[in-house]
């Protein structure tokens, strides 16, 4: 017997989401069933899907549950599963305000890369603690055809290879992974982000996400940007004791990028939630058969 399951849509900076809601973790969400939800011909259309879990209730969130009620079981376009999606919890947040599990102010959300900090501001934005950047020793370089790039290896929970170009057309159409070497820096794939300035502490990026191809938005992309650029630029808000904040520019949207003297790094941005509605599990029993 089919059953009605509900979904939402939302995007942050036009990164798009299949919401799920599923308090108790009772949903069977395969690789292939996730790919499906977020077909954009076929599917219900995303670059990921957040399945909305209490910790309490998942086995990968449990030990987080004093901290954090819900947990974001992130997953991308084409299935896997990834660490963190700081566009994600943005939205994230939005759903739970929506839903009447949170309201404005702080927050906290358990994710694979950590307990997260939320604001949810009277102005509609979210502002997100996403933690603080590693910096991984060692030369990296990323090329596209026959253009190559010296990058910045920045590790955000996930791990983004950050290249300083002239023109954001270099990147090609981001279809394909772009290249990266050595081979070894990255065992499970990484999230490429090509870089222009647009003025001062301010700059505008592309991205490839892994498992979802080129997106209008990478929040954590975004704070590996803003700490690879004020590396660039010669600031270290550790050494200097003050904060360092730029604008990012996406395609779909801006971002504002803070890091603070102690190495934490918050994000700001807009969260929308578009649409919801329900699928039928007939369907997707079908497509997975």
């Amino acid at each position: 017997m089919s059953t009605r399951i509900a979904f939402l849509k939302g995007h942050g900076t036009e990164n798009d989401f299949v919401i799920v809601p599923d308090p108790e973790d009772a949903l069977d969400l395969p690789p292939a069933a996730v790919a499906a939800l977020c077909d954009r011909r076929a599917g219900l259309g995303g670059d990921g899907l957040l399945h909305v879990v209490r910790s309490a209730a998942h086995p990968e969130a449990r030990g987080m549950a004093a901290e954090a009620e819900w947990f974001m079981d992130y997953r991308n376009g084409d299935g896997s599963v990834a660490e963190m999606c700081g566009n994600g919890v943005r939205v994230f947040a939005r759903y739970l305000q929506r839903a009447g599990h949170a309201a404005e102010g702080d927050l906290a959300v358990a994710t694979r890369g950590g307990v997260k900090r939320v604001h949810i501001a009277k102005n509609g934005d979210v502002t997100v603690g996403m933690g603080r950047a590693l910096l991984p020793e060692g030369d990296v370089e990323v090329s596209v055809g026959e253009r190559d790039w010296p990058a910045r290896n920045v590790n955000m929970g996930n791990p983004h290879a950050v290249a300083f170009v002239a023109d954001l057309a270099h990147a090609g159409d981001l279809y394909a992974p772009p290249s990266h070497a050595p081979a070894d820096a990255y065992p499970d794939g990484v999230n490429v982000e090509f870089v222009v300035d647009r003025g001062p502490r301010h700059v505008a990026m592309r991205v490839h996400e892994r498992g979802s191809g080129e997106t209008r938005s990478c929040g954590t992309g975004a704070c590996a940007v803003a700490v690879a650029t004020a590396r660039r630029d010669g600031l270290d808000p550790a050494a200097t004791g003050t904060p360092a904040t730029y604008t990012v520019d996406v395609p779909g949207g801006t971002l504002v990028i803070t890091e603070r003297p102690d190495g934490e790094i918050e994000m700001t941005g807009p969260a929308v939630i578009v649409a919801e509605g329900e699928f039928d599990s007939a369907w997707l029993e079908g497509v997975l058969a």
